[in-house]
């Protein structure tokens, strides 16, 4: 059984001191030391030591020596290399790295997005290659793979597009039809409508959608992917990473990305038309002549190409962050969340580019 006890000013320790009689000799300690002012420590009675021990014996160590004067009667030899081979007190404390400057943060950043930057157009460049070979060469490809990604990034947002871009033309036309109708122009709201949807609302309000949607969904496949390493497996067996599984997306996003606005586009308009026919008393024959008379052909092409720079974004900046991807589960969220924030940021943009250069 192990001991701890006061012999005048000496504080003995006999029996083993392991994991098991830890918690016991605390408290008898506790009781020794408040009795007892200790500057002399025996050891030479420990029979048995663990490293739960050592932790109990550095604690002790510690504490008498912050009362005074301590001297220490040295254990066996056997229980000075356990001591030894566990002890703590004789490390070094290891300096903590200087916390950078604002300046240096700054650098850092600016390093970093760099960085970032310039791989992110090492990827683009990989996938317009494959994308452009994958065209006609498809032995790399899955079968079925384009129609696969088609469904699953492009059919299923339709219902979200859908509605959110019926709302918008229905509060758009609620908005306006006030003010128009006490001006004597409500006649007006399908023009303003329709210049909208078509040049503005429908492009960008989708894109959004599908970066939020689907981008979300490439960046986390991806990462996925990397982190159980799948990715290696990809090469191991002679089929690059982009070409299998970042090309059919990019495909897939191309085609869907123009459908996707035409459609939403149509539902905007339907918002509006509510609001036209039911508020404005405006014929059905009045708005749709007065829609279609905004619009020109030119209007409809910068729109589609917008919307497949727009896709094109998505799935780049996606891939990118989901091959980037470091520190398992948790890494995966944050490229997750990093690609959609960066997508939604391009894509307002490139939007803003967009309108500077075709006003």
């Amino acid at each position: 059984m192990p001991q701890i006890s006061a012999v005048g000013n000496t504080l003995v320790l006999a029996g083993e001191i392991t994991a098991a009689t830890v918690p016991r000799l605390q408290k008898e300690l506790s009781h020794v030391l408040r009795q007892k002012k200790v500057s002399h420590l025996d050891a030479s009675g420990i029979a048995r030591m663990d490293s739960a021990g050592v932790a109990f014996w550095e604690e002790l160590v510690l504490k008498l020596s912050k009362r005074g004067p301590l001297t220490i009667q040295p254990a066996s030899e056997e229980i000075r290399g356990v001591l030894d081979s566990f002890r703590s007190l004789d490390l070094e404390d290891v300096p903590r790295p200087r916390e950078p400057g604002w300046l240096e943060r700054i650098g850092g950043s600016v390093v970093d997005f760099w960085s970032s930057f310039k791989d992110s157009l090492y990827l683009a460049s990989d996938v317009f290659y494959w994308s452009i070979v994958g065209i006609w060469d498809r032995h790399a490809a899955r079968k079925g793979s384009l129609a696969h990604q088609c469904i699953v990034l492009g059919q299923t947002a339709l219902p979200i597009v859908g509605l959110l871009s019926f709302i918008v033309g229905f509060i758009i036309s609620l908005q306006g039809a006030i003010p128009l109708r006490d001006l004597g122009g409500g006649h007006y709201l399908a023009n303003i409508l329709a210049f909208g949807m078509v040049n503005e609302l429908a492009p960008l309000f989708t894109a959004i959608i599908v970066a939020g949607r689907s981008g979300s969904a490439i960046a986390s496949e991806i990462a996925t992917m990397k982190v159980t390493e799948e990715l290696d497996a990809l090469r191991m067996m002679a089929l690059n990473p982009v070409r299998y599984v970042v090309v059919p997306k990019f495909h897939a996003l191309t085609l869907m990305m123009p459908l996707l606005v035409t459609f939403s586009i149509l539902l905007g308009e339907l918002g509006g038309a509510i609001i036209a026919l039911g508020y404005l008393g405006i014929s059905p024959e009045v708005f749709i002549s007065r829609s279609v008379s905004v619009l020109g052909l030119s209007d409809f092409l910068i729109t589609y190409a917008k919307s497949i720079v727009f896709a094109w974004l998505i799935v780049i900046i996606g891939a990118h962050y989901g091959f980037r991807v470091a520190g398992g589960a948790e890494g995966v969220g944050r490229s997750t969340t990093s690609s959609v924030v960066a997508s939604i940021l391009a894509v307002i943009i490139a939007d803003a580019v967009f309108s500077l250069l075709y006003l």
